[in-house]
């Protein structure tokens, strides 16, 4: 029994081409932040994407700017604040916001009101209401809003959403998701603050990732049961934490997100009434982000080793060797920012829409409150 999630909303734009002549040129990116997360991931991406250009970084610090020139040239435009790219909005095509989180509502609609298409970092919002919020400014001015949900063009779950389409497991009964790390010591910043504004812990960071991929695979929730903790000496967020969902399509659901795993467990275990998949190990792509590989010099890109592919099976325990290895599809994160770039040009569908980021905030919220008081939410 699978399903996928519904809301979607028709909004895109071919902003930033005033004719038919330069429909082909590529289009502008502005990017706003220049930490991991938009270094390590949006820049590269956007780079990499046929139709797409980086044009200006937003980052206030100069070693940041030196960073970001020295990888895509001298060309490439700096500015110190968001507040720049306004004042020049006709000569941009998108705003991509990959600034801290307590940033991504007000930078995302200002750019809308600037009349600029946006793609926001997860998660897009604090809280569902915002989210719909944006979406609604979205539609109302005619703009492409997209959020960054880059987990799923992970190499896993492309894997997984193969198989349920096959009907190689049957009906799914239970879904088990693991996003585990073994971090002892806080590394500390905002991500880890237990400031409220600044949305950070990994009920928000990790879980933004875990509880998607669980609506896209399963469809909307019913109900939502969460346990969520601070173990470590210093922390002040959340770094161990649970999630069980009840999907209205009957399957159930548990999400695991910590920071104080000694010792990792399956990245996948998905149990069906003919055979079970499980699936350990990382989609490779972070780690080669981060090391400094690129798609268009890493051929082939997203592909893993065959030790690394998961297993399926009935009966069997693939710790043992048991059930059949099932080779795992590429990792691929360049094809958000090709969809994007689809979009923006009116041949194709938002990949990933403010609606249904919506609809995992709705969960978000929910696991909040269940962790907090201890009871079980009806959604």
């Amino acid at each position: 029994m699978t399903g996928t999630s519904t809301s979607a909303t028709a909004t895109s734009s071919a902003a930033g081409t005033d004719s038919d002549s330069d429909a082909g040129a590529p289009l502008r990116v502005g990017l706003v932040g220049y930490g991991l997360a938009g270094s390590v991931f949006h820049a590269p991406l956007i780079a990499a994407t046929e139709g797409l250009t980086l044009d200006t970084v937003v980052t206030s610090n100069p070693q940041r700017q030196d960073q970001a020139r020295a990888e895509f040239g001298d060309g490439l435009r700096c500015a110190a604040s968001a507040d720049e790219l306004w004042d020049r909005a006709d000569d941009l095509d998108l705003i991509v916001v990959a600034s801290p989180n307590k940033t991504h509502v007000p930078l995302a609609t200002a750019a809308l009101k600037a009349g600029l298409p946006v793609v926001v970092d997860k998660p897009i919002a604090g809280t569902a209401a915002e989210a719909r919020e944006l979406a609604a400014l979205a539609e109302e001015r005619g703009l492409l809003l997209s959020v960054f949900q880059n987990r799923r063009w992970d190499n896993d779950f492309r894997t997984l959403r193969r198989l349920l389409a096959d009907g190689a497991l049957g009906d799914v009964w239970r879904f088990e998701s693991r996003f585990e790390r073994w971090r002892p010591k806080p590394k500390g910043g905002w991500r880890e603050s237990g400031d409220p504004e600044e949305i950070g812990g990994l009920l928000y960071d990790l879980g933004s990732h875990v509880v998607d991929q669980a609506l896209v695979l399963f469809g909307p929730a019913t109900s939502v049961y969460a346990e969520s903790d601070v173990r470590r000496p210093g922390a002040e967020a959340d770094d161990d934490t649970f999630i069980a969902l009840t999907h209205a399509s009957g399957v159930r659901s548990h999400l695991y997100m910590s920071a104080t795993t000694s010792q990792l467990g399956p990245r996948f275990r998905v149990l069906g009434s003919e055979a079970g998949y499980v699936k350990y190990g990382l989609d490779p792509q972070e780690a080669a982000l981060r090391e400094g590989g690129r798609p268009a010099t890493r051929d082939p890109w997203g592909v893993e080793p065959e030790t690394m592919w998961g297993r399926i099976g009935a009966g069997e325990s693939p710790v043992t060797g048991g059930g059949r290895p099932v080779p795992t599809l590429p990792g691929d994160y360049p094809a958000y920012y090709a969809a994007v770039s689809d979009a923006l040009r009116g041949t194709g569908e938002n990949p990933v829409t403010a609606l249904q980021a919506a609809e995992a905030l709705d969960v978000l919220e929910a696991a909040r409150r269940s962790g907090r008081d201890g009871v079980t939410v009806t959604l």
